[in-house]
């Protein structure tokens, strides 16, 4: 199985089955927060817990940003479909660096079936993204104004200065596994204790 196979494949299983791609039509976001309603989705189980809705929102912002903006060198799907006023926020960043208020704050005012909604199509993009590339791009090293353009567009907050270390000097086969990838499965593991603690059992 050639690298960008592996790699759409492994990214498909990070969201909802509806996306495809994923070998046996099996979706970890069906998995780990399907079945759960809008009360579960904006609940925060103990102190300093992030809830669901804010998983969700901080897995597809930060996909975003890394495929569309310093991969790809475009705009990010929030902005250019409008994203921002469909989810009733103004919030750009990816979430990181945010105080226990703020994303208690974020969880009530963000409108989840645009959540929902958003999470798809910034897939759906980066599925995009992967199909117009040719495996040879990968090894290329992102280019350093796509980084500073993410920073500079408020991708990330000024709080958050040590996320510059997930692109500074990677490549695009890092940055896309680790920000569309890897980050994703490390919070929907995080979404699993959020869901056990809230009694809701998995859908299998």
């Amino acid at each position: 199985m050639e690298a960008l196979e592996f790699i759409r494949r492994d990214h498909a299983r990070t969201h909802a089955s509806a996306l495809g791609g994923a070998e046996g039509n099996l979706g970890f976001q069906d998995l780990l927060i399907g079945g759960l309603d809008d009360e579960d989705m904006r609940q925060r189980p103990q102190e300093g817990m992030n809830s669901l809705a804010w998983l969700l929102w901080h897995m597809a912002r930060t996909e975003d940003m890394g495929v569309n903006i310093v991969v790809a060198g475009r705009k990010p799907v929030l902005e250019e479909q409008g994203w921002g006023e469909r989810l009733g926020i103004e919030q750009r960043d990816i979430g990181a660096g945010m105080s226990d208020d703020e994303v208690s704050d974020f969880t009530r005012r963000v409108e989840l079936d645009s959540l929902r909604a958003y999470r798809m199509a910034v897939g759906a993009r980066t599925k995009e993204v992967l199909n117009s590339m040719r495996p040879e791009e990968l090894d290329d090293v992102v280019d350093p104004d796509r980084i500073e353009k993410a920073f500079a567009d408020g991708a990330v907050d000024e709080r958050a200065t040590w996320v510059r270390g997930a692109y500074e000097g990677k490549t695009k086969a890092f940055v896309i596994s680790h920000q569309a990838i890897a980050h994703s499965f490390m919070h929907l593991g995080e979404a699993w204790a959020v869901r056990s603690l809230l009694g809701r059992r998995l859908p299998i």
